[in-house]
């Protein structure tokens, strides 16, 4: 993938995984940073308007608050407060 080196980079801002999505309706991505501040510093309209030239559509980003987490690599349930 050619842009996994960008995002592996964006480790180091909050960035801790990013799950590449494809599919009939199009693609995408899953993102899941380590806090909304640090998602929403890396989602400018500056991004906003390079992914549109890049894609020809401009993107959509929706924000999810994660309260539980199921993790069946580690064994456990995560229970964050809200």
């Amino acid at each position: 993938m050619k842009s996994a080196p960008t995002y592996t980079a964006l480790g180091a801002k909050g960035l801790l995984r990013k799950y590449y999505l494809n599919g009939e309706a199009g693609g995408g991505g899953v993102y899941l940073w380590a806090s909304e501040a640090a998602a929403r510093a890396w989602y400018t309209p500056e991004w906003e308007a390079r992914m549109e030239t890049a894609f020809g559509a401009r993107p959509v980003v929706t924000y999810y608050e994660n309260h539980v987490v199921v993790d069946n690599e580690t064994g456990q349930v995560r229970i964050e407060n809200a």
